[in-house]
């Protein structure tokens, strides 16, 4: 592996890991939206037969049950994985003990990971892409993740001037959010392997057309049925200036559902993402990384830092990213307001999903429009975000999401 994930720690891997190893291995209090989503996905593992997914059982369940908000959970598998993790540097995980596991789990169980598999993984350091929206520099990692599908948004709405947030707005988010995907969900892929053309996807006169297109009707663009996730993300900031807008995921809640035994290691999903035309950029290969949802954001003024900033789930983060961004940089809102604010999302055609408290004489003049409206109660749904901002005085301001069980921490 290559040296240069060491590049900005000061702390040795075991120390930065102690405290999820005493969580794990001692208990933690499982919080009401990770219960919630527990017990919605839960049940459909434990009815599998398949012995496969017996690990997830002894990992997730206790004698077929699982935890309820506020009771205390523990996981021994996962304590142990990460101390080892720690301990060797992470070394264990890719050509050691736990690499081991791996592949004999995935040799008994007909799967297709190889111990040269694990060895030859090498991060890899990306230059990020950005576009200015409205005097604000926004950054999105590059392709094969979506975080160009926010860019090419963004870039489509510096056309328009918005004052207030109202159904003339939604609706003019909500068409460039399809335009946005539409091109996205066709173009990107793995760069090392699909050329993508990002130069053009952000150009200003690639946006003026795509801006053209938008009326004062709803239209349907050519894409694809979102609703997955299993995303975490945490943004930090400290005295130094130092920022990090950091996001993980398995996809798909607990991702394949597939635990390794003795690990606590639940294996991800992400293939779901590939596509099975061999035709398209996106095709399903060898060595190839899929078309990825996770997408941390941050953004930057007159080449100062303002903050990192994220909305987890699926292909909610991309919408989620510009709402939340128009709410601070067009109507002022402060960190926590933007993430507060009612939310819409997209799926597909013309079917848009909002929120219970979205207002209602919005909805049907977005309705008028030809938009098809539905409600969904499941607040996580609509991405959970955090936000740090530095304020013109050099503070720090905090926004942390009120639909799952996020927080504000200094210290």
């Amino acid at each position: 592996m290559s040296p240069e994930p060491k590049k900005f720690g000061k702390l040795p891997l075991s120390e930065s890991l102690a405290p999820a190893v005493s969580y794990a291995r001692d208990g933690f209090t499982v919080q009401p939206t990770v219960a919630q989503f527990w017990n919605l996905r839960g049940p459909m593992y434990i009815a599998q037969k398949d012995p496969q997914f017996q690990g997830w059982k002894d990992t997730f369940s206790k004698n077929g049950k699982l935890p309820k908000a506020g009771e205390l959970w523990n996981l021994p598998d996962h304590a142990r994985t990460l101390e080892l993790i720690g301990k060797t540097n992470a070394e264990a995980f890719y050509t050691g003990e736990i690499a081991k596991k791996i592949v004999e789990f995935s040799k008994a169980t007909g799967g297709y990971i190889t111990a040269e598999d694990l060895a030859a993984v090498d991060p890899e350091w990306v230059e990020p892409l950005s576009v200015n929206y409205h005097g604000y520099d926004v950054w999105e990692l590059p392709p094969n993740g979506q975080g160009i599908t926010a860019l090419m948004a963004l870039n489509i709405l510096n056309g328009y001037h918005f004052d207030h947030r109202g159904p003339e707005t939604s609706h003019v988010q909500i068409e460039v959010m399809k335009l946005a995907f539409a091109d996205t969900l066709k173009y990107v892929a793995d760069p090392r392997v699909n050329k993508v053309p990002v130069k053009e996807m952000l150009s200003t006169d690639y946006a003026a057309k795509r801006r053209a297109l938008i009326t004062d009707k709803a239209q349907q663009p050519v894409a694809g049925d979102f609703r997955q996730s299993g995303t975490v993300y945490l943004c930090t900031a400290d005295g130094e200036g130092n920022m990090v807008s950091f996001i993980q995921s398995n996809y798909g809640g607990f991702g394949s559902g597939v635990v390794v035994p003795g690990t606590g290691i639940s294996l991800n999903n992400r293939g779901c993402s590939f596509s099975l035309d061999p035709k398209h950029p996106n095709a399903v290969a060898p060595e190839k990384r899929p078309y990825n949802t996770i997408i941390p954001g941050f953004v930057t003024k007159d080449g100062k830092a303002v903050g990192p900033f994220g909305v987890m789930g699926g292909f909610m983060q991309p919408q989620g990213h510009v709402q939340v961004l128009m709410n601070c940089i067009d109507f002022g809102m402060n960190p926590q307001q933007a993430l507060d604010a009612p939310r819409w999302q997209w799926t597909k055609d013309k079917k848009v999903v909002v929120e219970g408290n979205f207002p209602v004489e919005d909805l049907r003049k977005l309705e008028r429009m030809g938009h098809e409206i539905s409600y969904d109660t499941l607040a996580g749904d609509f991405g959970r975000g955090e936000i740090i901002w530095r304020m013109e005085d050099g503070t720090l301001a905090g926004g942390t999401e009120s639909r799952t069980d996020g927080c504000v921490a200094t210290w």
